[in-house]
């Protein structure tokens, strides 16, 4: 028999069931594209390429652990009140029961024992909030380290700078408010701190304290700043600094085919999405284990704040823990003056150290900038040993910090070690100075060696392993040459020159300006060569051989584009 092989018409889609809903979003789509042009914005989005180094990865650790402090925070919200209201405790922990403490801390309270998986979201978010200031600060310092900072990417330094500081006061005003006996403590020595500051400080304290110290309005303040003031800054200028990356794109590690006109690296879809969404699913598989198995600020152990006592051995987190080092550190030195005592120690080490510090950070691009030859862009990375002072300052600036933070813990250390404590502190006073520019001029030659080694690698080549023995009977190591990529890596870095007087000069040259002015200009044209000759004088005394093609080569990898010309050129 045969097959019946008769042709039947197959029914389509009838009007409005299928393919009318498609074509409606389509159509959607489109009117939508037209009135804002979201296909366009999303294609570049899509098109956008991150380099692939474990290095850049820093900021998506403080990114993310921020997002894991956004959806705990607003859990512990839920429950937490932060009302100075005394009241007996008659919750489940045993030791404080019938105790009178304020509604802040019975809720938190409430949250680590009675609300269900309220300690383990309460751990969660102490240490998140240690990874996300860990992050930026290790984010700032790889951005400081390799040169990130420079044109066109002053702006994004200052924001982050800024993140960093709001991420403090976020850090600080969330310790603060369980009104347990060691945030209160830390509170206490905030209100120090605030009347040190001549003429206003008393004002200052009474504004913040809402009267006389304790005064019941500190913790219901500091709530809407931490849940909300705060982080609403935060997330603004994380959104902004993520901006400026997607416009300015990132800086990159120089190799083959990497130039300071392109970027090398995944494109943001699929692989990068994939690659960054893993990296979050680590952070907060981490973040919760933390939650779960380590314990951190258990206050039922230090109970409520009361103004009379003060818990012994008192830490704070480590990002303030310098600012405790230093109030130990300096001695109770006061100066009166027309009517008003100055409290040297608080002023000094709280307030101008601190001011001092941020300063710098806020102003270091341009600092740099001012003493560097040539204001172009600049879009590869530097390795530290390329630039010794700078790495060095780096180094000295974070031996300065570990200093401090130990002298925070002076206490501890005297009573584990058995030390006297006197002598200890003297010994961290005169490393307080000492150290710093120890491990300045340390790293300072170090990056010298590097560079010198890489000079000795060029000429001479690299040991092959094999020993030859000489007719004499003497034995001399064989060497070869560098490999090509390897070579490359080592001769494609910027040799920045410092400036000449004649450069500085016509650079800061004005009309019309009087004799006063002109000898005020020069006396600062000499400063700016001068310090430019001290910051890059061990950088030019060393040249790399290398052929005249290699280094025009060089040359053309790390110039940057021209803005002028157009996006085209990024």
């Amino acid at each position: 028999m045969g097959a019946d092989r008769r042709c039947v018409p197959v029914p389509g889609p009838k009007r409005g069931t299928r393919g009318g809903p498609r074509r409606a979003v389509s159509r959607g789509a489109e009117a939508l594209d037209a009135r804002l042009p979201l296909g366009e914005a999303a294609r570049a989005v899509v098109r956008k390429v991150f380099p692939d180094h474990w290095s850049f990865l820093l900021g998506e650790l403080a990114l993310y652990s921020f997002v894991v402090l956004l959806l705990t925070g607003t859990y512990l919200a839920l429950f937490f009140d932060p009302s100075m209201s005394e009241t007996p405790y008659r919750g489940s922990y045993e030791p404080l029961r019938g105790v009178l403490m304020s509604q802040a801390y019975l809720t938190t309270l409430e949250i680590s024992f009675d609300v269900r998986g309220g300690l383990l979201i309460r751990q969660i978010h102490h240490w998140a909030a240690l990874l996300f200031l860990a992050a930026i600060g290790a984010h700032l310092l790889r951005v400081f380290l390799t040169g990130a900072f420079r044109r066109p990417r002053e702006l994004n330094w200052l924001v982050g700078v800024t993140l960093f500081v709001l991420a403090l006061v976020e850090g600080f005003a969330g310790y603060s408010l369980p009104d347990d006996l060691l945030s209160g403590t830390g509170l206490r020595i905030a209100q120090g701190i605030m009347l040190s500051v001549p003429v206003v400080g008393t004002y200052l304290s009474l504004l913040v304290f809402g009267g006389e110290y304790p005064g019941d309005d500190i913790v219901p303040r500091l709530y809407p700043v931490h849940i909300l003031l705060v982080p609403g800054l935060l997330l603004g200028l994380i959104t902004v600094h993520l901006l400026l990356v997607f416009a300015l794109k990132h800086t990159q590690w120089p190799g083959p085919g990497r130039t300071g006109r392109n970027v090398v690296g995944l494109p943001f879809y699929p692989q990068y999405v994939a690659k960054s969404g893993g990296l979050f699913l680590v952070v907060f598989g981490v973040l919760a284990a933390l939650g779960a198995l380590a314990q951190i600020n258990p206050i039922w152990t230090y109970g409520p704040y009361r103004a009379d006592v003060v818990s012994t051995g008192a830490q704070p987190d480590w990002y303030v823990g310098f600012l405790e080092g230093a109030l130990r550190l300096m001695p109770g030195v006061e100066t009166r003056l027309w009517g008003h005592t100055i409290m040297w120690n608080p002023l000094l080490t709280a307030v101008l150290l601190p001011g001092a510090l941020f300063a710098a950070l806020y102003a270091y691009p341009f600092f740099e900038r001012w003493i560097t030859a040539g204001a172009g862009e600049r879009h590869l990375c530097d390795r530290p040993r390329d630039r010794p002072v700078r790495t060095a300052l780096g180094a000295a600036a974070l031996s300065c910090y570990a200093v401090l933070l130990l002298a925070g813990a002076q206490d501890v250390l005297a009573f584990v070690f058995d030390l006297p404590l006197p002598a200890l502190t003297w010994v961290l006073r005169a490393g307080f100075f000492v150290v710093p520019a120890g491990v300045f001029w340390l790293t300072r030659r170090v990056c010298l060696a590097l560079q010198s080694r890489e000079v000795h690698l060029l000429t001479a080549g690299e040991a092959s392993g094999m020993v030859r023995q000489r007719a004499d009977g003497g034995f001399h190591p064989e060497h070869r040459a560098l490999a090509p990529r390897e070579r490359y890596a080592v001769l494609v870095r910027e040799r920045p020159r410092p400036l000449v007087y004649e450069d500085a000069a016509g650079a800061g040259a004005g009309a019309g300006a009087g004799a006063g002015a002109g000898r005020l200009r020069t006396g600062v044209v000499r400063v700016r060569v001068a310090v430019s000759r001290w910051y890059y004088r061990d950088q030019v005394s060393y040249p790399y051989p290398a052929s005249a093609r290699e280094r025009r080569k060089v040359a053309d990898v790390t110039a940057g584009p021209d803005r002028r010309e157009g996006p085209g050129q990024r």
